[in-house]
C-alpha cells in the first residue's frame, strides 16, 4: 500500500483537528457562550475535566500547570475521537456499508450524500429520529436562526449517524450526548475541510483493505512520538499517557503473514496434515520432526504421511474443532495481526465445512483476543475486525457481536470501599489473590499486558459474586462494577492462549518513568532492560503448554549480555521453531535504519533435539528486498508440501 499521502494527511489532520477543537473549547468556555445557556451540563463536564471540579469557568480564568496539561489532553482526546470517526465513516461509505454516504458524496457531486438527500427532503428515518429531522428541515428551509444553516444541519446529521452506529459499534461510536458534540469542528463542508482531505487521502483504492486504518493510526501519532523522543534527549521520561505514541509501530503485512502463518497456521497444519490451508500461506515453513517425533520433517524418507500424523500428536496442542483456538495479541494496536489471523481462521472454518454466514460470528466470539492500553487504538482494532466480519457477512452489523478487544483501564480502589465490599461478600471468600489482583490494575495504563494477575479462576469468582447479589446493593454498585471490570481484565491476562502473536512496544530503561523502571526490575529481572524483552517473557506466560509465541522485536536480546538470562530461559525452557533475522531497514515507513529487528516463533515447550529454521536477511537494503528474500528463503526451506498418504 502506498502510504505517503496517508502520512501527510494523518499528520495534517492531527494538527488541524487539535487547532479547531481548541478554538471550539475557547468559545464554549466563554462566560456568556451559547453552549452555557443551552448545554450547561456538558459545559460543566468540560470544566470538571480541566479543573477537577464542576463549576463556572471562563477561558480568561488563570490555569495552573496541571490545569493546562489537562486542557491540552482534553483537546487531543476529542480531536483523536473525531479523527477516528471520520476515517471510519469514510471507510464504510466507500465500501457501501452505510445506508447513505455520511461523509462521502455521490460520484460527480461535492456535498456529502446524506446532506444532499436531506436537501431533497429525504432522511433515513431509522438513522435520524423525528426531532432531529424536523430541526434539519427547518434549518435547510431557512426557518431556523443560524448563520450557517447547511453546516449546522450537516453537523446534526453526522451526530445522528454516529449515534446510529453506536448500536453496532459502541466501542468507536459512543453516543454523542455530551461535550464531544460541543467540540466538533465547525467547517465540515468546504473544500478545505477536514472531511475533504479525508476523502482525498482515503481513496476507494486504499479503502479496499482495512489495513489503511492501521497506517492512519501510526501516522496520526507519529509527530507526538517525535515530540516524546525529543524530550528523551533532554532526559524526560515517558509518562503513561505517552507510552502508546512512543511505542507505536505498524507492522508490514509480509511480517504479519510470516508470524501468523507459522504460529496459527502451523498449529492447524499439525492438527490437519492434509489441509489445503498450506496453499494460502506464502511464508509458511513446513513443520519438522525431531528425533523425539515432535513435528514433521520431509527428509525422514522412511516415515509415511500417516505415520507422521500419528507421531506428531505427542508434541503439540490437539485441536478438535476451530472454535477451540484462542489467538491473542497482547499489544494489539490497531489490530493488524488479528485481522490477518481472521483471514486464516475463515479459511480453516470453510475447510471444515461451516456455513459461511456463521463463520465471522464464530471467529470474533471464540478465536480472537486483543489487549491494548491505548483506548483509541483499541477502538480501531475492534473496528478493523468488525469490518473484516462485515465484508464476509452482509448482515453482520445486525448480530450485535463485539470483538474481544480489552483496553486495560486504570482502576483504583480505596481502602474504605474495599472494606465495605469485603464485609458484604465475606472476608473468608474475599481471598488474598482476589485483593492483590484488584490492586494490580492501579497502574494498568503504565504496565499494560505485563501485569501478571494472581487470580486465575476468574469465572468461579464472578459466579460467587453474582450469587451474593452484590449488583442489588445500591451503595456497593460502583465498587462492584470496578471489581467486575478488573476481573474481566485479569481474565484476558490469564494463560489460556494457543497462539500469542505481537509486535510489542520497544522502550529501553532510559525512557521508562521511575515507577515503570522500578516495577520492571522487581517483576522482570531477566528482561528489565527493554519493554520488548519483558513482553517475550510475558507472552510465554500467556501461552498454553506447547502453545506458540510469534513476535517481531529488536534483535538486541540475541546478543547483549544484559539479556543473557532471557536467552538462557528461551534455550533451556522453550524451543525456537523459526527465525527471520531482519536487521535494519525492515520498516521503510519509519526511515528504515532506526531499529534492527528479528522475527521469530517460539514453542512453549522444551524440545532439545528440534532443529529450527533460521533465515539471515540482514543484507537486504529495503523492506521490499527483505520481503523478497524471506519469501525465497521460505520456499527453499520447505519445498513442495507432501499431501500423499
Amino acid at each position: 500500500m502506498e502510504t505517503t499521502k496517508l502520512q501527510k494527511f494523518a499528520q495534517f489532520a492531527r494538527r488541524s483537528l487539535m487547532e479547531q477543537v481548541a478554538i471550539k473549547l475557547k468559545l464554549v468556555l466563554a462566560e456568556n457562550s451559547t453552549a452555557r445557556r443551552e448545554n450547561p451540563a456538558a459545559v460543566a463536564e468540560i470544566e470538571k475535566k480541566i479543573v477537577g471540579v464542576a463549576g463556572k469557568f471562563a477561558d480568561h480564568c488563570p490555569l495552573t500547570t496541571a490545569h493546562s496539561r489537562r486542557k491540552a489532553q482534553l483537546v487531543e482526546r476529542v480531536a483523536y475521537t473525531w479523527f477516528n470517526r471520520f476515517c471510519a465513516l469514510r471507510f464504510m461509505d466507500v465500501n457501501r456499508y452505510t445506508r447513505v454516504g455520511v461523509v462521502s458524496p455521490q460520484p460527480g457531486q461535492f456535498q456529502p450524500e446524506i446532506l444532499a438527500e436531506a436537501k431533497m427532503g429525504h432522511i433515513d428515518e431509522e438513522m435520524v429520529n423525528q426531532a432531529v429531522q424536523q430541526h434539519v428541515f427547518a434549518l435547510l428551509d431557512g426557518n431556523g436562526p443560524s448563520h450557517d444553516p447547511q453546516g449546522e444541519a450537516y453537523r446534526l446529521l453526522v451526530v445522528a449517524a454516529c449515534n446510529f452506529w453506536n448500536q453496532a459499534m459502541p466501542f468507536l461510536f459512543q453516543r454523542i450526548d455530551d461535550f464531544t458534540e460541543l467540540l466538533m469542528p465547525d467547517d465540515l463542508l468546504s473544500g478545505n475541510s477536514i472531511l475533504a482531505y479525508t476523502r482525498e487521502a482515503m481513496t476507494p483504492n486504499v479503502c479496499q483493505d482495512v489495513e489503511v486504518i492501521g497506517w492512519l493510526y501510526q501516522f496520526y501519532v507519529s509527530e507526538k512520538k517525535d515530540e516524546v523522543f525529543e524530550g528523551m534527549k533532554k532526559n524526560k521520561k515517558i509518562t503513561p499517557e505517552n507510552i502508546p505514541a512512543a511505542t507505536q509501530l505498524f507492522t508490514p503485512h509480509w511480517i504479519v503473514k510470516y508470524l501468523v502463518e507459522n504460529s496459527l497456521g502451523r498449529l492447524w497444519m499439525l492438527n490437519r496434515p492434509q489441509s489445503r490451508l498450506v496453499d494460502k500461506m506464502e511464508y509458511f515453513i513446513k513443520p519438522q520432526m525431531d528425533t523425539d517425533g515432535h513435528g514433521l520433517r520431509s527428509k525422514e524418507k522412511n516415515i509415511s504421511a500417516n505415520q507422521c500424523e500419528s507421531v506428531v500428536q505427542k508434541g503439540f496442542l490437539r485441536i478438535d474443532k476451530p472454535e477451540e483456538i484462542k489467538v491473542c495479541d497482547p499489544a494489539c494496536g490497531s489490530g493488524h495481526m488479528l485481522t490477518y489471523a481472521f483471514d486464516l481462521l475463515y479459511a480453516i472454518y470453510e475447510e471444515e465445512g461451516y456455513e459461511p454466514a456463521e463463520i465471522p460470528e464464530k471467529i470474533l466470539t471464540h478465536n480472537l483476543y486483543g489487549i491494548e492500553i491505548d483506548e483509541r487504538a483499541g477502538e480501531l482494532a475492534a473496528f478493523a475486525l468488525t469490518m473484516k466480519a462485515r465484508a464476509k457477512q452482509r448482515r453482520f452489523f445486525n448480530k450485535g457481536i463485539k470483538p474481544n478487544i480489552c483496553v486495560l483501564e486504570k482502576l483504583v480502589f480505596d481502602d474504605g470501599e474495599l472494606n465495605a465490599y469485603m464485609d458484604f461478600i465475606g472476608r473468608d471468600l474475599f481471598t488474598t489473590k482476589l485483593a492483590s489482583t484488584l490492586r494490580l490494575f492501579e497502574e494498568a495504563d503504565n504496565f499494560g499486558s505485563l501485569i501478571r494477575p494472581d487470580l486465575t479462576n476468574v469465572d468461579n469468582v464472578v459466579k460467587m459474586l453474582e450469587e451474593k447479589g452484590v449488583a442489588d446493593e445500591l451503595f456497593l454498585d460502583k465498587t462492584h462494577k470496578k471489581v467486575l471490570q478488573a476481573l474481566q481484565q485479569a481474565d484476558y491476562l490469564s494463560p489460556k492462549y494457543h497462539v500469542v502473536v505481537a509486535n510489542p512496544p520497544y522502550m529501553g530503561g532510559r525512557g521508562m518513568n521511575p515507577r515503570l523502571g522500578a516495577w520492571a526490575r522487581d517483576n522482570y529481572p531477566n528482561s528489565k532492560s527493554d519493554l520488548f524483552a519483558m513482553f517475550i517473557e510475558r507472552n510465554l506466560d500467556l501461552a498454553l503448554k506447547h502453545g506458540a509465541v510469534s513476535m517481531i522485536t529488536m534483535q538486541s536480546w540475541m546478543f547483549l549480555s544484559s539479556f543473557e538470562a532471557l536467552r538462557s530461559r528461551i534455550l533451556n525452557q522453550h524451543t525456537i521453531l523459526s527465525m527471520a533475522h531482519l536487521g535494519e531497514r525492515a520498516f521503510d515507513s519509519i526511515g528504515g535504519a532506526v531499529v534492527s529487528t528479528t522475527a521469530f516463533v517460539l514453542e512453549n515447550a522444551h524440545k532439545p533435539n528440534f532443529s529450527g529454521a533460521y533465515m539471515r536477511l540482514v543484507d537486504g537494503n529495503s523492506e521490499m528486498e527483505k520481503m523478497g528474500m524471506l519469501a525465497k528463503s521460505v520456499a527453499q526451506s520447505r519445498g513442495q508440501y507432501d499431501h500423499s498418504n
